[in-house]
């Protein structure tokens, strides 16, 4: 993992760690023997750092965290593997993710992750000139998470498991001015300068931020494709940017997440929905100010798949359904959830229509109905504890036909029960016979032949 970058940025000062320090020190009531085992997590994890193995690193520098917290040297070694992780995600191509996607952390996290380590190590030793770099490099990674937006969002993830479903809850914590926040790190920098004037890291990092402070107060953005969705590859419309950190419109998001729940760049697993997730805000402002006329152009776009106008309709094709008649409606297809989605997203009404089977083709006349209801469930599969070989699994075996014959029985005896509860109600007709019924303009006609179906259902015979 190199720590080089074709962004423009990169990281000053974490090219390597610190030596833990052999030997207890006077007044530690810490024994030898652990003293011991906190060295060798020590050197383990700088031995894991320099071979960059970073995730194995951060895991034992945290175990010698546990250990003696609030430890200057344990602290800035993690923070280290963070910003070093944390740049390596900011920076892996797509096509890295192909085969290997990736499940842990984002980059943001990590990066979030070390500026609290560093903001402890200032606590401890503010004179530290190291803590200050650390703490620089965090910002700048954090600040600079969407490089071409000016923007970056912080979200809170908690992840509930509870009698077997998962509720996921997004939370939006905070949307920040990039340009606001890049003095913030400049102030750090500043501080680190006023201990080591000569600090070839903080120097550096000074003229970094400068140049990227200069280039985003001054200079418009440039249409360029980095403002693009990478699924419809138009203008980003309702913008919605995952915790892997890319972006995408909203509608071509979940679209994709109808086949899947990975990011169709890094295959990142995402844990969101359309109604937990809301759009980044900032980014569609800065889209919108920027480039208005595309952004009209995109959102009347998105307005004419949403809201068709008076005189059409979207058509579900499947049955015949009455004025006034409930229907469920279970969807599972992707066309059918994307369908569903953008009539949710505008007036929630579409038409029921069936295939005439004298023509082969869409009936001529169809319902209009409406969405009362519209459920979507997070689940997670539970599995039966089978028994193991033996008498134990031959009873369940027997107990299993048993259950299968009684069962095929019940469905048998309610059949033959339900023949003879005849049902005065329009919707056991035929759907050719509901159909007649749509098609019938006269309200006095369609009653009386209503009422002549609602007879004939009574005596038990089909009307002719």
């Amino acid at each position: 993992m190199s720590s080089s970058s074709a962004a423009g940025f990169s990281l000053e000062g974490v090219d390597d760690v610190q030596d833990f320090p052999w030997g207890n020190g006077e007044g530690s009531s810490m024994s030898w023997e652990r003293y011991s085992h906190l060295y060798d997590l020590m050197q383990t994890g700088n031995k894991a750092f320099r071979e960059n193995r970073l995730d194995q690193a951060i895991e034992f520098y945290s175990r010698a965290n546990n250990i003696k917290p609030d430890d200057s040297i344990i602290l800035s070694n993690r923070c280290a593997a963070y910003l070093r992780i944390s740049h390596f995600l900011k920076h892996r191509p797509p096509s890295a993710s192909e085969y290997r996607p990736l499940s842990g952390l984002d980059p943001t996290t990590h990066a979030g992750l070390a500026l609290k380590d560093a903001e402890k190590v200032m606590s401890l030793k503010s004179n530290f000139v190291t803590s200050y770099i650390l703490k620089a490099n965090a910002l700048i990674l954090l600040f600079s998470s969407l490089p071409s937006f000016g923007f970056i969002v912080l979200v809170l993830w908690h992840v509930m498991l509870l009698f077997f479903l998962c509720s996921i809850t997004l939370s939006t914590i905070h949307i920040i001015g990039q340009l606001e926040k890049y003095e913030l790190a400049r102030d750090v920098i500043c501080s680190g300068l006023q201990i080591d004037s000569q600090s070839n890291p903080l120097l550096s990092l000074e003229r970094s931020t400068t140049n990227m402070f200069m280039r985003r107060s001054h200079v418009k953005p440039q249409r360029t494709d980095d403002y693009d969705c990478t699924l419809c590859l138009k203008l980003l419309y309702e913008p919605i940017t995952t915790p892997c950190g890319h972006s995408f419109c909203r509608s071509c998001l979940f679209q994709s997440m109808d086949r899947g729940n990975r990011c169709p760049l890094c295959r990142t697993v995402l844990f969101i929905s359309p109604r937990t997730c809301a759009i980044s805000v900032t980014l569609n402002n800065i889209i919108q100010k920027n480039f208005p006329e595309e952004y009209a152009e995109r959102k009347s776009e998105n307005d004419s798949l949403t809201n068709l106008g008076v005189d059409l309709l979207p058509l579900f094709v499947m049955d015949v359904i009455l004025p006034c008649q409930k229907f469920q409606l279970n969807i599972f297809e992707p066309r059918y959830r994307l369908m569903v989605r953008r009539i949710m997203e505008g007036n929630r009404r579409m038409g029921m229509a069936v295939v005439d089977s004298s023509t082969g083709s869409i009936a001529d006349y169809a319902c209009e109905v409406e969405i009362t209801e519209y459920r979507i469930a997070e689940v997670e599969w539970v599995q039966d504890t089978y028994p193991p070989e033996g008498t134990e699994r031959n009873d369940l075996l027997e107990m299993t036909q048993k259950a299968a014959e009684f069962a095929s029985q019940w469905i048998k005896d309610a059949q033959e029960a339900a023949q003879g509860d005849r049902l005065a109600t329009l919707t056991n007709r035929r759907p050719s016979e509901r159909l007649d019924l749509l098609r019938i303009r006269d309200t006095k006609e369609r009653i009386r032949r209503g009422l002549l179906y609602m007879k004939a259902e009574e005596q038990g015979c089909r009307l002719q």
